[in-house]
């Protein structure tokens, strides 16, 4: 079972966005620009920062 992660190897600020493409199998980018157009609402910073709390760090 795969588990979610903050990642270690592909990290901007937290590692989140990569953990969660890691997860997903998907490029980190494309999460990245999801969060930017997300943060534009205000959600996404909201998001981000919770997950930034809440995601233990990789392996």
């Amino acid at each position: 079972m795969k588990k979610l992660y903050k990642s270690e190897s592909d990290r901007k600020i937290c590692g989140v966005c990569g953990g969660i493409a890691e997860y997903f199998g998907i490029d980190s980018t494309v999460v990245r620009l999801v969060f930017v157009l997300f943060g534009l609402m205000s959600v996404g910073v909201a998001f981000y920062i919770l997950a930034a709390l809440l995601m233990p760090s990789g392996e």
